[in-house]
Order: C-alpha cells, then structure tokens, then sequence
C-alpha cells in the first residue's frame, strides 16, 4: 500500500518516527540505535551537549549524518530560557526546525502552556519552525496551531514514564480537528504504545527514553521502526468494527449437511 510522506512546514520525510538521543549507555550504542530506528529525525537537547565539538570521537559524529537533527529546548523552564536556546541553536548552524519545550515542574515534566503558547508565537515571528511539545488539551493544541505552530506534539503520558497513551480520547478530539500533522510525544514504553498511536491516526510518533532505555537498545529501536510502520499501515487499511458479540467468520449458509 502506498503512503505519502510526513510533511512538516514542506519538508518530506519519509519515515513518522522520531527519535532522540538522551540516556543511552554509550555514543556507539546510540549511533547504532539510531541508524537501526530509520529514523529521519533526531532531536538534541541544545543545553546538554557541546555544540562547538563536531570532531571525531565527538556527540555529533555519532548522529548518522543523513540524519536531520533537530534542536529542542530541554530543561528550559520560562520563555526567556526557551527562546534564547532557540536562537543560540540558529546561530550555531541548527534549525530552523526547532522542538519547544517549555517545562511548568520539575517533578511530572508537564509543560507550561501559556509560557509554551507565548515561547511559540515569538520563534514563529522569527521564522522559526516550531515543533512544540504540549500536554494533551485539544484548546491548547488549537492555540499553537493558531500562532503558526507547523506540528502539534501531545503527550502520551509523563517524559520517560513508559505509561503509553493515558487519554486516547483526547489524543482523538486533537487528531479531529487539526489542520497540521499530531506527533504523538513522550511516554512511550514499548512498541505496542507506538503502533497504537499510529493506528489512532498520529501523522508521527516521537521518543527517547524507550528506546535508549530499553535492556538492548538497538533491538528496541528495530521494534519501533516496524510498529511504526505497521500502525500506520493498518490506519491506512481501516479496522473492522468493534461489536458487543461475535460473528462467524465463515458463511453460516449453505452448509454441507
């Protein structure tokens, strides 16, 4: 079956999985993890890496280099902080895809909406593209999508809890009525969460800690390239209906006597 391509602010990317690059035991693991994702895009905490250093042996050469990466602003927890690690990534050659974070607690990880609405319409102003990850309200979602937002990323459940899709029926009412691709982000476990997302009708589905995570981090990213792929797959292909009591699969008529 065919499929078209994830588009982001008119870029093509053939893959929906995104993938990150925190926490992993070793920068061959993660190159490794990385490469076995299929991924397109990987996203860089801007404040936790040394941007300068793109030598040998370095963070950046362990990031496949068809890869794009892109910067996101972790651990920033007001707008100001937001907006300058944004600039600070521009200026250094990333971007201008940036992921916006924008965290409201130390302790959930949950973010600050109207610090992230607020943080959203400055770097779009700017010319950014902003990519931004939000809680899982519908209104909140509209509102980025309003500011020029070119993706809406919804939590599944907390950053690195590996919960999987907590409210699926708000990740529903926000795949209704957006007019730009839902990236399903944060709280993935295992690669039935991702499957799920996409068969729910996610355009993507970004993480981290699951893969990097995971006992054997590499198997982990392979299983998340194909659930990815067969979510997808099996939205495209459209799912029976539910029913209450069952139904033969085989014609009751005509039966051989």
């Amino acid at each position: 079956m065919s499929d078209s391509p994830l588009v982001l602010a008119g870029r093509e990317f053939r893959s929906r999985l995104m993938v990150g690059t925190g926490k992993y035991p070793d920068l061959p693991t993660m190159k490794t993890a990385l490469a076995e994702s299929g991924a397109d895009v990987v996203t860089v905490a801007i404040r936790r890496v040394d941007l300068a250093d793109r030598g040998e042996g370095s963070f950046f050469a362990h990031i496949p280099s068809d890869m794009l990466i892109l910067p996101n602003t972790a651990g920033c927890y007001t707008v100001d902080d937001a907006v300058r690690t944004c600039r600070l990534a521009a200026e250094l050659g990333l971007g201008p895809m940036v992921k916006l974070e924008v965290i409201g607690d130390p302790k959930t990880l949950f973010p600050d909406t109207a610090g992230l609405v607020e943080a959203a319409k400055i770097l779009v102003k700017e010319g950014f593209v902003v990519l931004p990850y939000t809680n899982d309200d519908p209104i909140v979602a509209k509102r980025l999508e309003d500011v020029g937002c070119a993706a809406v990323m919804p939590l599944a459940a907390p950053i690195g809890s590996g919960l999987g899709i907590r409210n699926p029926h708000n990740i529903r009412l926000i795949l209704e009525d957006a007019k730009v691709p839902v990236i399903v982000d944060a709280g993935v476990g295992t690669a039935s969460d991702a499957a799920v997302a996409m068969e729910m009708g996610a355009d993507g589905v970004l993480m981290n800690t699951a893969i990097a995570g995971a006992r054997d981090p590499i198997a982990m990213a392979r299983a998340m390239r194909l659930a990815v792929e067969a979510g997808r797959l099996a939205f495209k292909a459209g799912r029976i209906p539910r029913k209450a009591y069952a139904t033969a699969s085989s014609p009751v008529q005509d039966l051989i006597e």
